[in-house]
């Protein structure tokens, strides 16, 4: 269990906000399924995401849109110009982090957002006035088979490498997520490496984990030679270099793509 504080991310930023440290270990316990069941510091820069006219990279592949929410709370409505408020979420959220959804689809004053709840893939709409939209060239893609990530600047290939993934009985489920918020644990040689990014998803076999929901994460670990095998309890583990390269230069909001 982690004593020190982790540094959060602003969603917008980059910049660190430190939390207490009850809530640091916490927080990195309620990430799913992070440590396998039986075991077997870089500079400030990068991180942040750019604003919403970000241009297209050469291949036109089009940016994503990031939508930040710029209350204490953003409503979520069940369909694009709603009068009922399906749900409310706070922001920061429980770890810290500026509240941020994935854009599915923006409809000028409204807009449909991928939602960190459950089920997977749930989406909702909020108003356009509720949030700040930055965007991304960057996406995130995954290959539990192949055991390796790759991320994409546009249509080009930037980094790849190797991963762990869920065990057969807590597998990592496939679909479209995206990074909620980036955690520092205080400890870079512990079991969650230098860098933890939640994601938007959650275990579909386990409906709770450590006191927390079940969220899944990406994150770094002290274990490199485990890579390349079924080692977590859904996690998606990398090794310390390629978590801290992505801390560097993606930003909260990132889309992560597991294949199945």
């Amino acid at each position: 269990m982690y004593r020190l504080p982790f540094a959060a991310r602003d969603a917008r930023t980059g910049a660190r906000r430190l939390l207490p440290p009850l809530a640091a270990a916490a927080a990195l316990a309620a990430l799913t399924a992070c440590q396998s069941a039986p075991a077997g510091a870089p500079d400030d820069g990068g991180g942040a995401g750019g604003d919403a006219s970000a241009e297209a990279p050469a291949d036109g592949a089009a940016p994503a849109e990031i939508a930040t929410a710029v209350g204490d709370e953003i409503e979520i409505y069940a369909e694009e110009g709603g009068e009922e408020v399906e749900e409310t979420l706070a922001s920061p959220n429980d770890f810290g982090a500026d509240r941020a959804f994935l854009v599915q689809q923006n409809a000028g004053d409204w807009l449909e957002v991928l939602l960190p709840v459950r089920p997977n893939g749930s989406t909702g709409w909020v108003k356009a006035e509720d949030v700040e939209l930055s965007a991304t060239t960057f996406r995130l893609e995954v290959d539990p088979e192949a055991f390796t990530f790759t991320v994409f600047d546009g249509g080009e290939e930037v980094r790849s490498g190797q991963i762990g993934t869920g065990e057969s009985e807590t597998p990592t489920p496939p679909g479209r997520y995206y990074f909620t918020e980036l955690l520092q644990p205080s400890d870079p040689d512990g079991d969650y490496g230098a860098y933890a990014f939640g994601l938007s998803g959650h275990s579909e076999t386990l409906e709770t984990f450590a006191g927390g929901p079940g969220q899944l994460a990406v994150h770094g670990t002290n274990d490199p030679d485990a890579l390349g095998q079924q080692i977590s309890h859904g996690c998606i583990r990398v090794s310390n270099d390629d978590i801290t390269w992505m801390a560097e230069n993606l930003p909260v909001g990132t889309p992560v793509e597991i294949l199945g």
